[in-house]
């Protein structure tokens, strides 16, 4: 059985001290919760801050992005073996806002998917496609192209590196535009990508690699998303800033 894993997403938002009394918050009303994995992805200004506050919590702390490399002239980059240092297990590559403001492409995300991978950290990496692209029937191709980029330089993972991958499938149709994928649209998709995993990298890749839905989920729908079998948990953006809004969340993620 793959474990549910809940992110929530900040994005741009919260300063240190709101941070933290958001993940204390977390802490306090998920700390009984089973069979659920939970993380929260902070600004890079509050990532170790909020790691030593969840020191003592199964809470797990993720980046929003890193680099490829672990050191060098690179102005304003953070390397992977940094974010570990700052108490970081995870980290979200390729988000479909990397990719639209800050020239993101297939083969960066690959080469920041393998060098979280070699430093230790999981990778949370997202796909999707754009409206133009669902309304013009390429959603697929779409998604196996930035599968193809997430895969192009990890070689064959085994049983233990499967642990720390995770796709993290989100329309950008869907992300802070308050349209959601029906769970049936969804399902196709991670169908899909659970298909290309089998053929494409392993069997045990397709058994064991969790496939994250991203885009617009609430506690009013996360219910019915997460009862589909291919969906493996939530990556959350603005739900996630709200404590019982994202507390909801990774409890309708528990396994019935």
């Amino acid at each position: 059985m793959r474990t549910p894993f809940v992110v929530g997403n900040w994005k741009l938002h919260k300063t240190i001290a709101e941070s933290l009394a958001l993940v204390t918050e977390l802490k306090n009303q998920l700390g009984a919760l089973r069979e659920v994995a939970v993380g929260v992805a902070p600004p890079f200004t509050a990532l170790n801050a909020v790691a030593k506050r969840l020191e003592d919590s199964s809470i797990v702390v993720s980046a929003q992005d890193c680099y490829w490399e672990e050191k060098g002239a690179f102005t304003g980059e953070v390397a992977p073996g940094m974010l570990r240092d700052a108490g970081c297990t995870w980290a979200i590559i390729g988000h479909s806002e990397r990719r639209q403001f800050f020239g993101e492409t297939d083969e960066t995300v690959g080469k920041k998917v393998k060098a979280a991978l070699a430093a230790g950290l999981g990778a949370i990496a997202c796909v999707g496609e754009t409206l133009a692209q669902r309304d013009g029937g390429t959603t697929f191709q779409v998604v196996e192209q930035h599968l193809r980029g997430v895969f192009a330089d990890v070689g064959a993972p085994d049983a233990a590196l499967l642990e720390r991958i995770v796709i993290a499938y989100e329309p950008v149709w869907a992300i802070g535009t308050g349209r959601t994928a029906t769970p049936a649209q969804a399902q196709e998709v991670h169908a899909f990508i659970r298909g290309w995993l089998t053929e494409n990298v392993s069997a045990a890749a397709s058994a064991a690699i969790r496939i994250q839905y991203g885009g617009s989920v609430k506690p009013d729908n996360a219910v019915a998303l997460m009862r589909e079998p291919d969906i493996d948990g939530a990556l959350v953006g603005g739900a996630s800033l709200q404590a019982a809004d994202f507390v909801a969340i990774c409890r309708a993620a528990k396994p019935a």
